[in-house]
């Protein structure tokens, strides 16, 4: 597979049949998008002692740069923070785990949402009724509050993607330099 310069420039990245590669068809060369499913918490990141969710913009010498969801103000976060990736967190349940993108899909067909305001018992209830399965022992109300937050957060910026689709071609072919 030759892509020309472009490859050369690219090489580590180019792995074939992968989300993100380069596919032969019809004598041009197409971007393979990845899954929905991937995108749907990809970059976005919890810091502790700060409120909300963060946008990962960019690397620096010594941290990260990073965009509020809340405000759209950049800060960098740094090594001594505590970050952690959506996509990486999971819910404990009396079986195993949870991840928690598949919780939000479970609050979405649910249909209906409660206020991170309301008491915990309240809030307990309609955990209960959204993941019947939960660890009750190791899920606390103020990690259910917070889920609840974040998924409220990120329906509003519309960062919640329902649907499962297969690999799709993006439209614009990329043309070989020679």
């Amino acid at each position: 597979m030759t892509l020309g310069k472009f490859a050369d420039i690219h090489k580590s990245k180019l792995t074939p049949g992968a989300p993100g590669s380069f596919f032969l068809l019809q004598g041009k060369y197409y971007l393979r998008k990845p899954k929905n499913s991937e995108r749907m918490l990809k970059g976005i990141l919890a810091i502790s002692g700060q409120p909300g969710l963060f946008k990962m913009v960019t690397e620096a010498k010594n941290s990260i740069i990073v965009e509020s969801l809340l405000t759209g103000k950049r800060i960098p976060a740094y090594s001594t923070s505590k970050i952690s990736a959506l996509a990486d967190i999971s819910v404990f349940t009396e079986t195993g785990e949870i991840q928690l993108k598949e919780l939000f899909k479970r609050i979405q067909e649910c249909g209906k949402m409660i206020s991170p305001k309301a008491t915990s018992n309240e809030i307990k209830a309609f955990f209960g009724e959204v993941l019947p399965e939960y660890d009750k022992d190791r899920v606390y109300a103020s990690d259910m509050k917070k889920i609840f937050q974040w998924y409220q957060l990120l329906n509003e910026k519309n960062l919640l993607i329902d649907t499962e689709e297969d690999n799709s071609v993006v439209e614009k072919a990329v043309e070989p330099i020679e």
